[in-house]
């Protein structure tokens, strides 16, 4: 048996884990770097019975898994996994798993990304070392709004910090419980008021067709100029195009971001040179006790794969 680990851009997958009993029924094979081309995929893995996904990071087609003939299963992690296509691999036979997965390491990220940004930290540290002094006088937290674009486990998480900070914290999805938000000390708000009182807004939603570019021009619109935006969720959540605009045009503060519509992110893109945006190479998920977590359940689901005698994919 072969078993490809894709995407491990650290190096530290055989690591996270005890691989002991795969390796004694399967060579590994680790890739640390990213293809992007689908044919270049699938001419990589067209020998491998086994492959072991990280999130989003290489998306897996049924064109493409129409091609794998060899395939038998796809360990990803987290049940969240949008670029896996999980009715095409039932239909050819190819068991996927999925793992748990850990709030804190996205929940740490945005704050992260939100004191970045508030503080002007980034151009305070370059200007530190580069021999200068204060340059900015930083915006406080406390008494400010903030905004909860989708009050699930993640933005609950987010919602309670910013509470401890002492802000106002307001909250809208389109099928939000009014009593679960006042619950954890969240006040419900429309559609409208999010966009128009937050001083920053946090979004938090999964991805999904209705939900990909909810927050488009319009919503931006509605923003207050000084306003910032964090997104350490999904890329396509945003129009991208819209949000670039908006940056580029100062019609509100800034952006900080976690995660793209295309990952990893092209050398040349505006998010890389612009002043109002903070941006990280979507590590919030990318921790310690997260990855040990991944890898430790990817390593049992394919041992207990491995012991139930892995089948032949059914011809088609």
């Amino acid at each position: 048996m072969k078993l490809a680990i894709l995407d491990d851009y650290q190096g530290v997958a055989l690591d996270m884990a005890d691989w002991t009993e795969i390796r004694a029924r399967c060579d590994i094979t680790v890739y640390r770097d990213h293809l992007e081309d689908p044919e270049a995929v699938v001419a990589r893995l067209r020998d491998y019975d086994i492959v072991a996904v990280m999130r989003e990071r290489t998306p897996l087609t049924r064109a493409m898994l129409e091609r794998l003939p060899r395939l038998r299963m796809i360990a990803s992690n987290s049940a969240a996994n949008v670029s896996i296509d999980t009715a095409a691999a039932a239909d050819l036979g190819i068991r996927v798993s999925h793992t748990e997965w850990l709030v804190y390491g996205t929940t740490e990220i945005t704050w992260g990304l939100i004191l970045t940004a508030m503080a002007n930290l980034r151009q305070e540290m370059t200007r530190l070392r580069s021999g200068g002094w204060q340059g900015h006088v930083q915006r406080d937290i406390h008494g400010r709004t903030l905004g909860i674009l989708g009050l699930g486990n993640f933005g609950v998480a987010v919602a309670r910090v910013g509470l401890a900070f002492g802000m106002r914290v307001i909250a809208w999805s389109r099928n939000l419980d009014p009593d679960h938000a006042r619950a954890h000390g969240v006040e419900p708000v429309s559609r409208e008021a999010l966009f128009a009182c937050s001083d920053i807004l946090s979004v938090h939603m999964k991805l999904s067709a209705r939900s990909r570019g909810m927050v488009g021009a319009e919503e931006l619109a509605m923003m207050k100029r000084e306003a910032w935006i964090i997104n350490a969720s999904r890329g396509p959540l945003i129009d991208e195009a819209a949000l670039i605009a908006a940056l580029e045009e100062g019609r509100i503060g800034g952006a900080g971001l976690d995660v793209f519509d295309r990952e990893p992110l092209p050398v040349d893109h505006p998010f890389r040179r612009l002043e109002n945006v903070v941006a990280t190479p979507h590590i919030g998920f990318v921790t310690e006790d997260t990855y040990r977590l991944f890898y430790g359940q990817m390593v049992a689901h394919i041992a207990a794969f491995l012991s139930q005698g892995a089948a032949p994919r059914p011809s088609a």
